[in-house]
Parts: structure tokens; sequence; C-alpha cells
């Protein structure tokens, strides 16, 4: 899988690993980015795979391109307190 973040980086890895609240704000295991500047950014997933099949004495490839894009917004939160 190929991520382009949408602020010029891309990440390639497998599915990466679905965030569950335990992992608080540790990085991903597997596949992460982190983003330096708060904004919206255009994620784009793209899978690319090659089917191989035979069959009544024949044979081929078929090579395929998925691609797939979300919008995402990081934030940073930043608090002060006083006593």
């Amino acid at each position: 899988m190929r991520w382009n973040m949408g602020d010029g980086s891309e990440v390639v890895c497998g599915r990466g690993t679905a965030y569950e609240r335990s992992f608080g704000a540790n990085p991903s295991p597997d596949c992460g980015h982190t983003y330096t500047d708060s904004g919206d950014y255009t994620v784009t997933a793209t899978s690319s795979w090659r089917v191989d099949w035979e069959g009544i004495g024949q044979s081929g490839s078929i090579p395929m391109t998925f691609t797939s894009t979300s919008q995402v917004t990081a934030m940073e939160l930043q608090a002060i307190g006083q006593q």
C-alpha cells in the first residue's frame, strides 16, 4: 500500500493497524505518519495487485491498481494552566 499523505510525504507499508484507544498517543506499530503542521490534508491510498490466471490451456496476468482518497484534519491543542 502506498499512502500519499497530502503534505508531500509518502508512506509505503501494508494496510497498517487499526487504532485502538489503548494505543494513546503512541505511534503506529507498523505504519504511521506524523503531520508537523495543523491543517486539512487529502490522503490518497493506492494498492497495486497482479492477478495471475490459467484455465482451458491459457494463462495470463492482469495488473490492477486501486486508489481511494479521504480528507483528514490534523490539529494540535495546547493548554496553559495557572495555579
